[in-house]
């Protein structure tokens, strides 16, 4: 079998999809990045447990949803990457909250809790991500974050355990959510993992939500470089300022390392006309913009995006 080729893996075991030196710019927004290991793409919550616990313990994992603030070094991944993103994962009403797996899609929620006829999920349009992502970095845009309105979150343990925890266990602050107690060893994104959530938001009209999401979309196409690869904001906005304001004031719209540019039409964008950059362009950019920015400013900015994996041999 080619090492690309999809592996099936029969019942009852397993019910997903194993694939072998899977090229993650596949499934990262930024179409860029080297090659994993294995990739698992789960049947669902229970099918992603059950993978779990069939590693061995000193596996290295990893949990990709869009791959919307994510970076894979051109040396790729050593070990096991979970992709967690699904049309068909389930989203519905639990009473008055909205549940949502972790593999649902943002914007997707903003759209059924309008059509369900509540208000304050329309912001979720504007994250190109997935409900577990959004979890992860406290995602937010247009003034909302998204731990404002999480009731409860179910997780996923390193060793396939499916539990809840409550906002009262996290440390959420501007682009940032861990755990509070260590002392289990827990920590997340190495041995727990957002698997789903219930959101609170409150009654609303539908046609004024759906309204509400159509303005921010138009408002994200006029300002933000989305015909080209990219992956969101780069940098957090500094407390009193904005990322952006900073880097055009240094001269650095158009800028470009190799095949990777600094957007000419939001200066906190880096994309990928093409598809033609390495993830070593990127991070070099991303270097070169961070150093301009403190040289000119004194100000450090810190990276939204994460990045991960080996660089190229």
């Amino acid at each position: 079998m080619h090492m690309a080729e999809q592996k099936y893996l029969s019942p009852p075991a397993l019910r997903g999809r194993l694939l072998l030196n899977e090229p993650m710019r596949k499934h990262l927004s930024w179409r860029a990045g080297g090659n994993a290991d294995r990739a698992y793409v789960p049947a669902d919550l229970e099918d992603a447990a059950q993978f779990l616990r069939s590693l061995a313990a000193d596996e290295p994992v990893y949990f990709v949803g869009l791959g919307s603030n994510l970076l894979v070094r051109d040396g790729g991944l050593r070990g096991t990457v979970l992709l967690m993103h699904a049309s068909h994962a389930a989203m519905r009403m639990d009473g008055r909250l909205l549940y949502a797996e972790a593999r649902v899609a943002s914007p997707k929620v903003a759209r059924y809790a309008a059509t369900q006829g509540y208000a304050g999920a329309e912001f979720l349009a504007g994250i190109p991500g997935t409900v577990g992502g959004a979890l992860a970095m406290n995602a937010g845009c247009y003034g909302a974050e998204t731990w404002e309105r999480v009731e409860r979150v179910r997780m996923l343990s390193r060793g396939g355990e499916l539990f809840e925890r409550s906002p009262a266990d996290f440390a959420i602050a501007y682009r940032h959510v861990a755990l509070k107690d260590a002392k289990s060893g827990a920590e997340l994104g190495a041995n727990e993992w957002f698997a789903a959530a219930w959101f609170r938001f409150e009654r609303g009209e539908r046609a004024a939500a759906l309204g509400r999401i159509k303005q921010l979309l138009q408002q994200r196409i006029a300002s933000q470089p989305l015909a080209l690869p990219n992956a969101g904001s780069v940098f957090r906005n500094p407390p009193g300022d904005h990322a952006a304001r900073l880097i055009e004031a240094c001269g650095l719209k158009g800028h470009a390392i190799g095949a990777a540019r600094v957007s000419e039409k939001h200066a906190n964008f880096i994309v990928n006309p093409g598809g033609r950059a390495r993830a070593a362009d990127i991070e070099n950019l991303i270097e070169h913009v961070k150093q301009t920015v403190l040289a000119r400013f004194g100000v450090e900015l810190m990276a939204e995006v994460r990045i991960i994996g080996e660089a190229a041999r």
